[in-house]
Protein backbone atom coordinates (compact mmCIF):
# COMPACT_ATOMS: atom_id res chain seq x y z
CA UNK A 1 0.00 0.00 0.00
CA UNK A 2 2.64 2.30 0.74
CA UNK A 3 4.42 1.78 -2.20
CA UNK A 4 1.31 2.47 -4.25
CA UNK A 5 0.58 5.41 -3.08
CA UNK A 6 4.41 6.47 -3.57
CA UNK A 7 4.19 5.24 -7.27
CA UNK A 8 1.13 7.59 -6.80
CA UNK A 9 2.91 10.82 -5.56
CA UNK A 10 5.70 10.53 -8.08
CA UNK A 11 3.29 10.27 -11.23
CA UNK A 12 1.46 13.07 -9.75
CA UNK A 13 4.61 15.52 -9.20
CA UNK A 14 5.20 14.91 -13.03
CA UNK A 15 1.25 15.46 -13.93
CA UNK A 16 -0.05 18.74 -15.29
CA UNK A 17 -2.42 18.87 -11.89
CA UNK A 18 0.83 18.77 -9.88
CA UNK A 19 0.86 22.51 -8.83
CA UNK A 20 -2.59 22.36 -7.75
CA UNK A 21 -2.61 19.17 -6.30
CA UNK A 22 0.31 20.93 -3.91
CA UNK A 23 -1.70 23.93 -3.35
CA UNK A 24 -4.36 21.79 -1.77
CA UNK A 25 -1.96 19.14 0.09
CA UNK A 26 -0.42 22.10 1.36
CA UNK A 27 -3.67 24.16 2.44
CA UNK A 28 -5.19 20.76 3.97
CA UNK A 29 -2.14 19.63 6.30
CA UNK A 30 -2.10 23.32 7.71
CA UNK A 31 -5.74 22.71 9.46
CA UNK A 32 -6.64 19.06 9.01
CA UNK A 33 -4.54 16.35 6.87
CA UNK A 34 -2.23 14.41 8.47
CA UNK A 35 0.51 14.11 5.13
CA UNK A 36 3.17 16.86 4.44
CA UNK A 37 3.50 18.91 1.39
CA UNK A 38 6.97 17.41 1.02
CA UNK A 39 5.58 14.22 -0.08
CA UNK A 40 4.38 15.62 -3.67
CA UNK A 41 7.11 18.87 -3.37
CA UNK A 42 10.49 16.71 -3.34
CA UNK A 43 10.17 14.66 -6.13
CA UNK A 44 8.14 17.70 -8.14
CA UNK A 45 11.17 19.85 -7.74
CA UNK A 46 13.58 16.76 -8.52
CA UNK A 47 11.35 16.30 -11.96
CA UNK A 48 11.90 19.70 -12.40
CA UNK A 49 14.57 21.84 -10.63
CA UNK A 50 14.11 25.16 -12.68
CA UNK A 51 10.54 25.49 -11.58
CA UNK A 52 12.04 24.77 -7.64
CA UNK A 53 10.92 28.59 -6.48
CA UNK A 54 7.54 28.09 -7.99
CA UNK A 55 6.83 25.20 -6.46
CA UNK A 56 7.86 26.61 -3.28
CA UNK A 57 5.70 29.35 -3.66
CA UNK A 58 2.80 27.02 -4.24
CA UNK A 59 3.34 25.25 -0.87
CA UNK A 60 3.79 28.25 0.93
CA UNK A 61 1.04 29.58 -0.15
CA UNK A 62 -1.50 26.71 0.29
CA UNK A 63 0.06 26.24 3.60
CA UNK A 64 -0.53 29.89 4.88
CA UNK A 65 -4.05 30.23 3.83
CA UNK A 66 -4.65 26.48 5.36
CA UNK A 67 -3.05 27.95 8.67
CA UNK A 68 -5.64 30.32 8.47
CA UNK A 69 -8.29 28.09 8.19
CA UNK A 70 -7.04 26.36 11.25
CA UNK A 71 -7.03 29.28 13.15
CA UNK A 72 -10.44 30.11 12.56
CA UNK A 73 -11.05 26.55 12.96
CA UNK A 74 -9.97 26.65 16.35
CA UNK A 75 -11.39 30.21 17.06
CA UNK A 76 -14.42 28.50 16.27
CA UNK A 77 -14.75 25.11 18.04
CA UNK A 78 -13.27 26.80 21.13
CA UNK A 79 -16.22 28.46 22.11
CA UNK A 80 -18.79 25.94 20.73
CA UNK A 81 -17.04 22.92 22.25
CA UNK A 82 -13.78 23.63 24.34
CA UNK A 83 -15.32 26.30 26.26
CA UNK A 84 -18.54 24.46 27.80
CA UNK A 85 -16.41 21.19 28.40
CA UNK A 86 -14.19 23.54 30.76
CA UNK A 87 -17.10 25.67 32.25
CA UNK A 88 -18.64 22.08 33.12
CA UNK A 89 -15.32 20.47 34.89
CA UNK A 90 -14.70 23.83 36.74
CA UNK A 91 -11.54 24.52 34.37
CA UNK A 92 -11.82 27.65 32.80
CA UNK A 93 -9.30 29.73 34.28
CA UNK A 94 -6.71 26.88 33.80
CA UNK A 95 -6.97 27.90 30.14
CA UNK A 96 -7.02 31.39 30.88
CA UNK A 97 -3.59 30.79 32.37
CA UNK A 98 -2.69 28.86 29.43
CA UNK A 99 -3.99 31.25 27.07
CA UNK A 100 -2.09 34.25 28.59
CA UNK A 101 1.31 32.28 28.17
CA UNK A 102 0.56 30.57 24.94
CA UNK A 103 0.10 34.45 23.34
CA UNK A 104 2.91 35.69 24.93
CA UNK A 105 5.27 32.86 23.00
CA UNK A 106 2.61 32.34 21.08
CA UNK A 107 4.76 33.54 17.53
CA UNK A 108 7.49 31.00 18.96
CA UNK A 109 5.49 27.99 18.91
CA UNK A 110 4.40 28.53 14.85
CA UNK A 111 7.55 29.28 13.94
CA UNK A 112 9.11 26.41 15.49
CA UNK A 113 6.11 24.13 14.52
CA UNK A 114 6.17 25.56 10.67
CA UNK A 115 9.93 24.89 10.31
CA UNK A 116 10.33 21.79 12.27
CA UNK A 117 8.22 18.08 11.75
CA UNK A 118 5.90 18.89 14.84
CA UNK A 119 2.08 18.68 12.90
CA UNK A 120 1.15 22.36 11.79
CA UNK A 121 -2.29 21.93 11.92
CA UNK A 122 -1.91 21.84 16.25
CA UNK A 123 -0.35 25.07 16.73
CA UNK A 124 -2.63 26.97 13.86
CA UNK A 125 -5.71 24.93 15.66
CA UNK A 126 -4.74 25.80 19.17
CA UNK A 127 -3.28 29.56 18.12
CA UNK A 128 -7.47 30.48 17.21
CA UNK A 129 -7.79 28.85 19.91
CA UNK A 130 -6.33 30.87 22.66
CA UNK A 131 -6.79 34.32 20.38
CA UNK A 132 -2.99 34.68 19.38
CA UNK A 133 -3.15 38.07 17.28
CA UNK A 134 -3.85 37.12 13.77
CA UNK A 135 -1.13 39.15 12.20
CA UNK A 136 1.52 37.86 14.74
CA UNK A 137 0.06 34.42 13.51
CA UNK A 138 0.30 35.05 9.86
CA UNK A 139 3.69 36.87 10.12
CA UNK A 140 5.24 34.24 11.87
CA UNK A 141 2.83 31.27 9.53
CA UNK A 142 4.45 33.00 6.60
CA UNK A 143 8.45 33.07 7.77
CA UNK A 144 8.24 29.48 9.08
CA UNK A 145 6.89 28.08 5.93
CA UNK A 146 8.71 29.99 3.87
CA UNK A 147 11.90 29.15 5.73
CA UNK A 148 10.95 25.13 5.10
CA UNK A 149 9.72 25.31 1.82
CA UNK A 150 12.39 27.12 0.31
CA UNK A 151 15.25 25.56 2.17
CA UNK A 152 14.43 22.45 1.19
CA UNK A 153 13.97 23.81 -2.69
CA UNK A 154 17.58 24.99 -2.81
CA UNK A 155 19.10 21.90 -1.49
CA UNK A 156 16.93 19.73 -4.12
CA UNK A 157 17.71 22.93 -6.80
CA UNK A 158 21.39 22.61 -5.99
CA UNK A 159 22.23 18.79 -5.07
CA UNK A 160 19.59 16.89 -6.68
CA UNK A 161 18.69 13.48 -6.12
CA UNK A 162 21.56 12.99 -3.48
CA UNK A 163 20.24 15.54 -1.38
CA UNK A 164 16.50 13.80 -1.18
CA UNK A 165 17.56 10.90 1.18
CA UNK A 166 19.29 13.21 3.50
CA UNK A 167 15.79 15.53 3.05
CA UNK A 168 13.25 12.79 3.77
CA UNK A 169 14.84 10.75 6.31
CA UNK A 170 17.18 13.73 8.61
CA UNK A 171 15.86 17.36 7.86
CA UNK A 172 12.97 17.16 10.26
CA UNK A 173 16.32 16.77 12.90
CA UNK A 174 18.11 19.31 11.50
CA UNK A 175 15.23 21.59 11.64
CA UNK A 176 14.65 20.87 15.26
CA UNK A 177 17.68 21.23 16.46
CA UNK A 178 18.49 24.56 14.72
CA UNK A 179 15.13 25.48 16.75
CA UNK A 180 16.69 24.43 19.97
CA UNK A 181 19.18 26.43 19.11
CA UNK A 182 18.31 29.35 18.02
CA UNK A 183 16.02 29.48 21.09
CA UNK A 184 18.41 28.51 23.59
CA UNK A 185 20.42 31.60 22.55
CA UNK A 186 17.30 34.10 22.61
CA UNK A 187 16.60 32.32 26.03
CA UNK A 188 20.19 33.12 27.03
CA UNK A 189 20.69 36.78 26.05
CA UNK A 190 17.47 37.40 27.93
CA UNK A 191 18.33 35.59 30.73
CA UNK A 192 22.50 36.57 30.85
Amino acid sequence: MIRSLYNWTMSLAESRYALWALGLIAFAESSVFPIPPDVLMIPMIIARPNKAWVIAGVALIGSVLGALLGYYIGAGLFETVGRPVLEFYGKEHYFGEFRETYNQYGAWAVLVAGVTPFPFKVITILSGSTGLSLPIFIVASILARAIRFFLVAALLRAYGEPIRDFIERRLGLVFTVFMVLLIGGFYAIKVL
